[in-house]
This record gives C-alpha cells, structure tokens and sequence, in this order.
C-alpha cells in the first residue's frame, strides 16, 4: 500500500518512564503517526466518509499519550499502533514514531530519543 495519511509532530505532555522522576514529575513527547489505506475512494468522491478523519486519528493517539503511564515509549508505540488497527478498518497498515525530547540520560547531548513501530493488519 502506497497511499498514506500522515500525522507528523503531535506533541503532548504525559508520565511515562521508568525513572520515578518521569513518573512524578512528567515531559513532553512527540508522536508521528502514517496510517496506510486506499485512498483512491477518497479522491475520487472528495468525501469524508472514504477515508479515516486524521482528526479523530490526532484525538486517538493523545488519548493513548496522555493516558494510562506506561514504563517504555515502546509500550505507548504498541498501544497506539494495536487501538488504531482496531478501530480504524480501512486501515491497512499504521507506522508509529513516539519520540522523548528530553531522555535521563547522565551526561548525554541529544536532541531526543525514539522508537518506530510499524504494524499490518492480519489478512
């Protein structure tokens, strides 16, 4: 599948980590999200009903996000990624990218840590 709708930088503030300090005191993360479908229907109906609203997609993820603390930014990955496979049907495939814009990590420079996951629907 080619066609794609992307959902890039949706940052949001949440507890996840392993560290007590993460856990407590919380930071932001930043999520990128691909969802891929058919969108032939959609271009060529120009309705909103061919194609899965990137809205409700933005309100999925930051329910996840926000949500329920997780101790890896794998798991957050995996529970975004498994919820929208479900929820969506015209979904075939979904890749996701949650990033840590400030790891505790003694010492390190770096802009952010992440994980990229990519999950395909079963046939």
């Amino acid at each position: 599948m080619s066609d794609r709708l992307l959902l890039r930088g949706m940052e949001f503030y949440a507890y996840h980590g392993v560290h007590p300090e993460e856990r407590r005191l919380g930071q932001r993360f930043v999520v990128d999200l691909e969802v891929e479908l058919d969108l032939v229907p959609a271009g060529r109906s120009d309705t909103l009903e061919a194609t899965v609203n990137y809205g409700t997609l933005y309100h999925t993820v930051r329910a996840i996000v926000e949500g329920e603390p997780r101790q890896l930014i794998e798991a957050v990955a995996e529970a975004i990624a498994r919820t929208i496979l479900a929820d969506y049907p015209l979904v075939q495939a979904v890749t996701v990218r949650v990033w840590k814009l400030a790891p505790p990590i003694a010492g390190a420079h770096l802009e952010r840590v992440g994980v990229e996951i990519r999950r395909v629907r079963d046939a």
